[in-house]
């Protein structure tokens, strides 16, 4: 209501009622023409006649969207958070009710955050423009979101309400996508500038910019928030287009997309209107008027063209992976006056020229580095996994090795002769502790590379695969157990919540199977096993 309009009914000059028309309530065209007042010490009473005095109040319009509260510099800036925030809003709640942002300051350390979050959902604010090293700073994070325009901004396209866990989560965007988002826009803005004064061909004002956010660091909200900001800041009804080339990021960009509510959430049992079920299914979507479409790159397996609309933009997700060969070619040929702008975790080669043919140059850029210094993302390591479980293992045998490399295929009497040789071994390579060991790595590898796929892997023999199997099923029970209690217990960041709580329901749908041939005499190897 406050972005929108609150709905007012009056009677005009004439005496006439006047039923539902929209009282505006801020100038988002125009931040300088709201009136804005930074109030310290304000006495408010509250529960129980109780009162309290903030340390800053800041008005917009007479409305409270902002809340400071400051520590003295050798405070933790925790106890900002414990020992005043959460008190303010038990006893003055009503403050609260209408508030945007939440800023709290040591002098040294400054955070921000939504009267939703928890401590650990606060997150820093280093930089006004992507170019900077960032500091952390109480002068940077006030000017990085209290400057007229970027407040303005901040409140009416980066604020988002997630509601997939069965309870409203406020989302505020953060520093990198912030900047980033914005950046993509001026750049969507600047072409379409270009083009209308006939200064880039169509081709060009196709093309609007590879954006290198590095894994990890909410590329699936930056996109919400871009085409939210979108549809409310630019004429003429815009059609996004997500595309992946992979089930399950195609669920969870969805899902991401759903849970704030900018598309209807999935229903189990049901078929969603605007994520493409088929090739044929998505030429009809395209054909129609909608604001979203989700589909598989691999749905594109038809060569005519659908729709000469300009209106619509192709946001391909890992752009690197889905904008080569012919489906690619029979997307473009579909949407042939669409514009194309490519997300991706990984950044471009030097001799990457595809990508670069079809959208251009970065649009923005947030590397690993950058996101593992502003804490969003975890340092990433290599790790010989059997030294780092502290794992005996064993050399592979001369003899072995003498044996797989001159016989490609091994006959019963070569084959007899590699048992034998792994056999002195063999209590060492399928101990119990061991395995287990194993199984618990595995279990933590599949769920945190990153990478959401199929995986194998492979034992030594029947029996130790079985073994393996019944290793990993406890493991995979144990974890999420675990996971599920860390959600409870709110470990992770705000975005970060959410997105474990999706991957919770990805690990629980994951199926877990024995691939083995048959041989003779297997049964009475697992009798005497059992």
């Amino acid at each position: 209501m406050l972005k929108d309009g609150i709905p007012v009914d009056f009677t005009n000059e004439k005496g006439e009622l006047i039923k539902e028309r929209k009282l505006k309530v801020f100038d988002f065209e125009d931040a300088t023409n709201n009136d804005f007042l930074a109030v310290r010490q304000l006495w408010i009473e509250g529960k129980s006649r109780r009162e309290r005095r903030p340390d800053i109040i800041g008005f917009v319009n007479g409305i409270p969207l902002l809340f400071i509260e400051l520590k003295a510099v050798h405070k933790k800036l925790e106890n900002a958070y414990n020992d005043n925030f959460t008190d303010y809003k038990d006893v003055i709640p009503k403050l609260f009710h209408l508030n945007a942002f939440v800023i709290l300051s040591n002098g040294m350390e400054s955070r921000i955050g939504s009267i939703t979050g928890k401590y650990n959902h606060f997150h820093e604010w280093k930089r006004i423009t992507e170019d900077e090293e960032g500091i952390v700073a109480l002068d940077k994070i006030i000017v990085g979101v209290c400057e007229k325009n970027r407040f303005m901004d901040l409140f009416e396209n980066f604020i988002l309400f997630d509601r997939s866990l069965g309870k409203v989560v406020k989302l505020i965007a953060r520093n990198h996508q912030f900047i980033g988002v914005n950046k993509a826009i001026d750049n969507i803005t600047q072409k379409e500038k270009d083009f209308k004064d006939g200064k880039i061909s169509l081709e060009e004002k196709q093309k609007l910019g590879v954006f290198w956010h590095t894994q990890g660091s909410g590329k699936s909200y930056s996109m919400v928030f871009m085409c939210q900001k979108i549809h409310r800041k630019f004429f003429g009804s815009y059609t996004f287009v997500v595309v992946t080339d992979r089930n399950e990021l195609d669920k969870q960009i969805y899902g991401t997309f759903s849970g704030v509510g900018a598309v209807p959430q999935i229903k189990a049992g049901t078929k969603n209107a605007i994520k493409a079920s088929s090739g044929k299914n998505l030429q009809e979507l395209l054909g129609q008027d909608h604001r979203y479409l989700f589909s598989l790159i691999h749905k594109f397996n038809f060569e005519e063209k659908i729709t000469d609309r300009e209106n619509i933009i192709v946001i391909s997700d890992e752009a690197h992976r889905t904008q080569g060969g012919s489906l690619a070619l029979n997307m473009r040929n579909a949407l042939p006056n669409a514009s194309f702008i490519g997300f991706t975790g990984t950044p471009l080669f030097k001799d990457d020229e595809l990508t670069r043919r079809i959208f251009g140059d970065y649009v923005s850029k947030y590397n690993f580095k950058r996101s593992v210094d502003d804490g969003a993302t975890v340092p990433l390591y290599y790790e010989n996994r059997g030294e780092y479980l502290g794992l005996k293992n064993p050399e592979l045998n001369k003899q072995i090795r003498e044996v797989l490399d001159t016989h490609e295929d091994l006959d019963s009497d070569q084959l007899s002769r590699v048992e034998q040789l792994i056999g002195r071994d063999y209590h060492i390579l399928t101990a119990k502790k061991r395995l287990d060991a194993i199984a618990k790595d595995v279990v933590w590898h599949f769920c945190n590379r990153g990478y959401k796929g199929k995986a194998m892997f492979v034992a030594l023999d029947k029996l130790t695969t079985v073994k393996m199997y019944n290793y990993i099923t406890q493991h995979w029970n144990e974890y999420v157990a675990k996971l599920e209690k860390e959600i409870e217990k709110g470990k992770y960041g705000d975005q970060e919540l959410l997105t474990k709580a999706r991957e919770l329901e990805w690990i629980k749908e994951t199926e877990i199977a024995v691939v083995v041939s048959s041989e003779q005499n297997e049964i009475q190897k697992f009798r005497k096993w059992i």
